[in-house]
């Protein structure tokens, strides 16, 4: 009979060799209460209030989280411990192959009470959210944030937009500024975006004030429609010297087709000199440049006296200046100069220049 050494020896070699597991105390199990929200967001325009953050996929022991519940959103007047009454609530989402290859968010837009807005730069309101397993335990609220209660102008009701040789023009009434504090600004946002896309883009700022409003847009490209909105935004200076902006609702938006019906500006400066003693007789003409940027070039036009105008180019003159070879003797000619921009707009005829042929 062997004895109780000779059983074990073998063993022992064996998970020296290969390695045995540790048999350790046995691990609770877990509790699957998910991780608090760290990135909890939150952006206002006008009364609403629009809160975003990252839905958590893992619990507080590390553990995949098996099933959530809902998400509770709170809201409170300072600092909160626990989320009380919540204001709302959000259903756990429906998994989908989408979530397992980006992390899944979560939104949820709360309504302001009218009440709750207030003239005073320094009150806030604090935003958090619970989130819940499937039996309604959660290990705590998220982050905090804290909103501006500020009272916001209220937008235009109605934009107006015209198209002039400067752009864009834009016009509205303005509405009465609520806060009369010294740290808070009100001013215009001006936006845009072209047919087709909804990407708008910042046009420009204009104070903010009771009257009629107007703004020129000269950044636009001609033969493009645009859709322009106006957003108030209160600009609340803090006591650091940092500015916090606090945006209102966006106005109608105005819609323009920007169609370049504009001419160039009229050529001027134009003088006509004669030159002809030993060689062919020509006349030279020459005038101020015209500044346009959208500037083709020239046209120019002869005529004698009680005759119409005749344009002597075959194509757009290029600089400002021509040499008229077709001249006879004995003849007085009346010039005048024209400038067309790109799209085939042609100026007003310059004043007239004249000379003689002996």
């Amino acid at each position: 009979m062997r004895s109780l050494a000779q059983i074990l020896f073998p063993a022992a070699m064996v998970c020296l060799t290969l390695g045995c597991a540790t048999i350790g105390p046995p691990r609770p199990p877990s509790l699957d209460l998910p991780k608090p929200p760290s990135d909890l967001r939150a952006a206002r325009k006008g009364d609403r209030v629009v809160l975003s953050w990252t839905i958590p996929t893992a619990t507080t022991d590390r553990e995949t989280i098996r099933k959530l519940g809902s998400t509770q959103i709170c809201r409170g007047p300072g600092e909160m411990k626990a989320c009380g009454s919540a204001i709302g609530e959000v259903n756990a989402p429906a998994p989908s192959a989408e979530t397992s290859k980006q992390k899944p968010q979560g939104s949820f837009i709360d309504t302001l009470p009218s009440e709750f807005l207030t003239d005073s730069p320094a009150a806030t309101i604090s935003y958090a959210i619970e989130v819940l397993n499937r039996d309604g335990r959660s290990s705590g609220l998220s982050n905090q944030v804290r909103v501006q209660l500020i009272r916001t102008m209220q937008p235009p009701r109605q934009l107006d937009a015209r198209v002039a040789k400067e752009g864009v023009v834009l016009s509205w009434n303005g509405e009465p500024i609520p806060s009369a504090s010294a740290s808070v600004q009100c001013v215009y946002r001006i936006y845009r975006h072209t047919e087709g896309s909804n990407e708008a883009m910042l046009a420009g700022e204009t104070q903010a004030g009771l009257g009629e409003r107007t703004f020129t847009d000269n950044t636009i490209e001609w033969q493009k429609t645009y859709y322009y909105h106006v957003e108030p935004v209160s600009l609340i200076q803090r006591p650091d010297n940092s500015q916090l902006s606090v945006e209102g609702t966006d106005s109608p938006e105005a819609k323009i087709f920007a169609d370049d019906v504009f001419p160039p500006a009229v050529p001027s400066e134009l003088q006509a000199v004669f030159s002809g003693p030993g060689q062919k007789a020509f006349i030279d003409l020459v005038w101020a440049p015209v500044t346009d940027v959208d500037l083709a070039g020239y046209n120019v036009y002869r005529r004698e006296e009680g005759e119409p105008w005749v344009k002597l180019n075959d194509g757009l003159v290029l600089t400002p200046a021509y040499r008229d070879v077709s001249v006879a003797p004995q003849k007085h000619y009346f010039y005048s100069a024209t400038a067309v921009d790109i799209r085939g707009n042609e100026s007003a005829h310059s004043e007239e220049a004249a000379e003689s042929v002996p």
